[in-house]
């Protein structure tokens, strides 16, 4: 790979090794494609989102052959997501709609993976699988924005404000006020939706907030910056732990087994534990930096 191959990376920090052995080279040969026919990163994402729909439809027949296939469909899926990015970067075609558009494209893979395995459940588990699933559902889906929030506010201190995509809810909602419905209802309503994750990421984390708000008011503490990123960055990968690849392999293990019922259960517990332990040192630490600046 050349040095156009690593400028498409976020960042060493925040990738995975399963990202950088085989999503980040395929995403990068695709986004090559998508450079030389004119295709925008949306348009991959939004093939992303009709691979990951497939593949969530192949894992409710109990047939581990169809199962494989969904498997491989949802990899193909990753490959897209890792593509919109990459080429976002390299040829600068950044938006408020790609940033939406990439992180719900997994939202609706997921949404569909845990509808069709639910259904797939429910004569053996009857409405007892709905109340795993629902809960697991709400679990999945704080997990993953915690573990964004924070990979975020990492890149922003190791690459600044343009290398993260660290948003703040007032300015999403000050873009969400400029539009109407009548003029652009869909990207109305996507920035809605965007609006309250990001006051969700916001509400849940109210001690990294209080020192945001501190951050912004002072000029640039280069021994501040230093000190959070060397210890912010061992936290990295247990964030990384909670996106994509981690539940990815889980969830194959699980359908191979014929247990598919077990992927929820990992979700309400070992997941659960990890965001409780990264949510805690995080917000510890953030505590400890405001009282400093205070002091």
């Amino acid at each position: 790979m050349d040095s156009r191959y690593y400028s498409t990376l976020k960042h060493k920090d925040v990738e995975e090794p399963i990202d950088l052995w085989f999503y980040r080279p395929m995403g990068f040969r695709l986004a090559l494609l998508g450079e030389k026919y004119g295709w925008t990163p949306n348009l991959i994402s939004i093939v992303s989102i009709f691979l990951g729909v497939g593949a969530g439809l192949l894992f409710y027949p109990q047939d581990w052959r169809l199962n494989l296939l969904g498997m491989i469909l949802l990899v193909m899926a990753d490959i897209c997501d890792s593509a919109d990015g990459q080429l976002a970067r390299m040829t600068n075609q950044y938006s408020r709609l790609g940033r939406i558009l990439d992180g719900a494209s997994g939202d609706v893979w997921f949404l569909c993976i845990y509808v069709s395995i639910s259904l797939r459940l429910q004569p053996e588990w009857g409405w007892l699988i709905w109340v795993l699933s629902l809960s697991a559902g709400y679990c999945h889906s704080t997990q993953a924005a915690l573990a964004d929030y924070y990979r975020q506010f990492h890149l922003f201190f190791v690459k600044g404000k343009e290398g993260s995509e660290w948003d703040d809810s007032s300015h999403v909602e000050e873009e969400y006020k400029s539009h109407s419905f009548a003029s652009a209802p869909l990207y109305k309503m996507f920035l809605w939706v965007y609006l309250n994750y990001t006051r969700s990421q916001e509400s849940a984390t109210p001690n990294l907030q209080a020192f945001r708000k501190k951050l912004i008011a002072m000029p640039k503490d280069e021994t501040l910056y230093s000190s959070i990123i060397a210890e912010s960055r061992p936290l990295m990968k247990y964030c990384n732990i909670l996106t994509f690849n981690c539940r990815a392999i889980t969830l194959f293990v699980t359908l191979m087994l014929g247990m598919p019922w077990l992927y929820f259960m990992v979700e309400l517990t070992l997941g659960d534990l990890l965001y409780l332990y990264l949510w805690r040192k995080h917000e510890k630490m953030c505590a400890r930096y405001s009282r400093d600046i205070q002091g």
